[in-house]
């Protein structure tokens, strides 16, 4: 096995201060704080082989991004090192969205091969120079062979087509980044990334704020991958497509093992159901395990994943299995009443966004008892300006919706920042959405994993994660039989998706959601409604069959066709 990458004994270790319990009494509520050392990766040591798509998991906080910094040369580890060949190009996708400003789209992306980038630019002034000398020649011959050899007479071609892939379209490829959406910049530095083959790719979160089309594009292409990735990410269909093997980082310990994320999840819940059953034989343990290897490489067999990484199930070991120490959330949906059977009529629908785009028209469809819907758009607002209109937060350009009398509803909007705009403390906010007492709603927090002293935090101060997590607890007060959920995952971490995917998909109401995770959409959603600016797609069917359904593709086509 060529290596890409090795890292020896690595050890990461920072600063930091932590509140501790003050005096009471008369200075209530007083803390002192204490500097502690935290090591975010301890002892590590491993390798990565040509080919591996390493996904790298731990819980927020553990450490993921601090560990990729170090590989890729930007944090210096306390102890340890990181090697790997000089020969070898390591890339990065870089967070900094303003740094290239000054730059057109299609330059920022060339810059992605450094290499390449200084001969064009050291090329380009030679040929410029009104006193060309003749060791210039000979400079400039160099330089065109190592061209030649980056593929830098086709560079602008294959810029153009990673940003044609990404969805950017060709007339804005000479614009400058400064002329640029937040979102399309994220969609240039990715491309940036993947330009020029890099030996070694470094992914953090490479599908935040890619569309589902997008999302699936780059599964494809790094299936097709002949070099080492090592990923981030919160997606889990898209570790599940792309990644061969697993890094979990876990507050210091880091192990790696064969397998995707969903082999690592189902594989760790069946250890720890295993290590919590004490009468069960070491040798009835194994056999379960090897019989559940079995299994799941036969599903994966059966799966539409690149042959390519199916390879990984040659290397899947009964002895990597442990348990995993995650703390999962307690999201329990639980209706009060039963609904009836009429639920949602919606007859002529129209919206228009502020800046007088159609987000759809003509928007007529009944939801039956039990249906659970994923709403799907080119537009993402369509869906926001739908789930507004239905709660009562908006007015319709047109048309009309009815609820059941029956039916009661819990929405969790995209953007929660109202709720938080407050000096309350936790225990205090989420009381003023449900009745009970101060253990009841410290027992329902401790539940969204806040415990001891985090309770009385001040809601404005919380991370994006943890409004996530007061809304769902906020939404589980209300014990309705119908949730309404606009991009229910956004923020929350790898084991809070799980946990709210695992309660939707036994949930007996109805459930109207978007999302802009597949694994979500695919596991949830038992109805697809598209909404376009020429009516409805309105299917009973699985999203993967969706997706790859010509005559949905040639209909889609066409409903968008006026808005393209």
């Amino acid at each position: 096995m060529e290596v890409m990458i090795s890292v020896n004994n690595l050890r990461k270790e920072f600063s930091y201060y932590k509140k501790g319990a003050g005096l009471q009494g008369s200075l209530n509520n007083l803390f002192h704080r204490q500097m502690l050392t935290k090591e975010a990766v301890k002892d590590v040591s491993f390798s990565v082989g040509k080919g591996e798509m390493m996904a790298l998991l731990g819980p927020n906080g553990a450490g993921k991004t601090t560990f990729l910094r170090i590989l890729s040369g930007d944090l210096d580890p306390t102890t340890g090192s990181v090697s790997y060949p000089s020969t070898m190009r390591m890339s990065v996708l870089k967070q900094d969205h303003f740094q290239y400003d000054q730059e057109t789209v299609l330059n920022t992306v060339l810059m992605g091969h450094t290499t390449m980038w200084e001969v064009m630019k050291e090329r380009e002034a030679l040929y410029s120079k009104p006193d060309f000398t003749d060791e210039d020649g000979i400079r400039v011959a160099e330089l065109e062979d190592k061209f030649a050899e980056m593929g830098g007479y086709t560079a602008e071609s294959d810029a153009a087509t990673l940003l044609s892939g990404l969805g950017i379209r060709e007339q804005k490829h000479n614009l400058l980044m400064g002329q640029l959406s937040g979102k399309e910049k994220v969609r240039v530095m990715l491309a940036k990334a993947l330009f020029g083959n890099p030996d070694n790719l470094l992914l953090d979160e490479p599908t935040n704020d890619l569309d589902l089309d997008t999302v699936q594009w780059l599964e494809q292409y790094l299936s097709e991958f002949e070099h080492t990735v090592l990923v981030v990410s919160h997606d889990r269909h898209f570790l599940d497509s792309v990644c061969t093997h697993t890094i979990d980082i876990d507050f210091g310990r880091v192990t790696m093992f064969a397998g995707n994320y969903s082999f690592w999840y189902q594989s760790s819940q069946l250890a720890l159901r295993q290590a919590q059953n004490q009468k069960a034989k070491a040798e009835e343990k194994r056999k379960e395990l090897e019989e559940f290897i079995r299994r799941f490489s036969a599903n994966v067999a059966k799966s539409k994943q690149t042959t390519s990484r199916k390879k990984m199930l040659e290397k899947l070991n009964v002895e990597e299995i442990r348990p995993s120490t995650r703390k999962y959330p307690g999201i329990i949906f639980q209706m009060e009443r039963e609904p009836g059977n009429q639920i949602l009529e919606v007859e002529g629908l129209k919206a228009v966004a502020e800046d007088g785009t159609l987000l759809f028209d003509n928007v007529n469809f009944i939801i039956e008892k039990g249906d659970k819907v994923v709403f799907l758009s080119r537009d993402p607002r369509a869906m926001t300006a739908l789930f507004e209109i239905i709660n009562g937060n908006q007015q319709a350009t047109a048309g009309t919706y009815n609820w059941g009398i029956t039916i009661t509803t819990a929405y969790l909007p995209v953007d929660n920042t109202q709720f938080f705009q407050s000096e309350l403390n936790l225990v205090d906010w989420l009381s003023q959405f449900g009745e009970g007492n101060e253990v009841y709603f410290k027992g329902f927090l401790g539940r969204m994993l806040f415990s001891g002293e985090e309770v009385l935090k001040k809601v404005n101060v919380l991370s994006g994660g943890e409004k996530m997590r007061c809304m769902i607890a906020r939404m589980q007060l209300k014990n309705a039989n119908c949730l309404i959920l606009d991009t229910p995952t956004n923020h929350l971490d790898l084991e809070s998706i799980q946990a709210f995917n695992n309660n939707l998909k036994l949930f007996k109401g109805n459930i109207l959601f978007s999302s802009h995770d597949h694994e979500f959409i695919q596991t949830v959603a038992t109805r697809i409604i598209e909404l376009t600016p020429n009516g409805i797609i309105d299917k009973m069917m699985d999203y993967d069959d969706y997706i790859s359904d010509d005559r949905i593709k040639e209909l889609k086509d066409k409903m968008y066709a006026t808005a393209d």
